[in-house]
């Protein structure tokens, strides 16, 4: 897993609740598990005119101009701004693989659902619950500015807004040493390995029938 230690990026604005997770990948994209190819999918509904188009490649497809992606400015963002329960709907994890391949390393919401949350962390990408007087000051900074940047320190638990303004946040300690040292769960189970050994080698002693 990617690392996450700070990043700055520019901010893209979405300016809804309840952002379900088959808006942000539908259900005719699920039919793979390679975790990667997604990004073109993002939002499909939103994005195209023809939504939902299985059978045409991406590029050949007519793009809807009033969805924030599409419009001029915000190419290349990777800070995710939305509103409230961000993520709620089905549990697939398939959502997150398409925010990280589109390249979003930051997702700020006033509230998330609680298995996006966690999926996030598993792919390297940070969410961020922020108060909503925080996220409605960052959607007038994005009206504003023609081009809104940031940078989110995990290390330091800050959002730097400007050199004049930085905010403070707070994560479970555990989460943030995980995306700190890029581990997912496997690679923090890994390493207990020699705990594990040993454990199953005293056990085997004890119950050998069960091997």
């Amino acid at each position: 897993m990617q690392a996450f230690i700070r990043h700055t990026g520019k901010v893209i604005p979405l300016d809804r609740a309840n952002v379900d997770t088959d808006a942000l990948l539908p259900k005719q994209y699920l039919k793979s598990i390679s975790k990667f190819g997604f990004a073109d999918w993002l939002f499909d509904d939103f994005r195209y005119l023809d939504p939902g188009d299985v059978n045409t490649d991406t590029s050949s497809r007519r793009l809807n101009p009033d969805f924030v992606l599409n419009k001029p400015g915000f190419e290349g963002g990777s800070v995710l701004l939305s509103r409230a329960n961000f993520g709620c709907g089905s549990s697939r994890e398939h959502a997150v693989w398409a925010l990280r391949d589109y390249g979003i390393r930051v997702v700020l919401a006033s509230s998330f659902a609680d298995i996006f949350y966690n999926n996030c962390f598993k792919n390297g990408i940070l969410p961020l619950a922020l108060p909503v007087e925080k996220i409605s000051q960052l959607f007038q900074l994005c009206k504003d500015s023609e081009s809104l940047e940031l940078t989110v320190d995990l290390e330091n638990c800050q959002i730097r807004i400007s050199e004049s303004e930085t905010w403070s946040f707070t994560i479970d300690a555990g989460r943030r040493e995980n995306l700190l040292t890029g581990r997912d769960e496997i690679a923090v189970t890994l390493l207990q390995s020699d705990v594990i050994r040993q454990f199953e080698s005293h056990l085997q002693q004890r119950e050998p029938w069960a091997f």
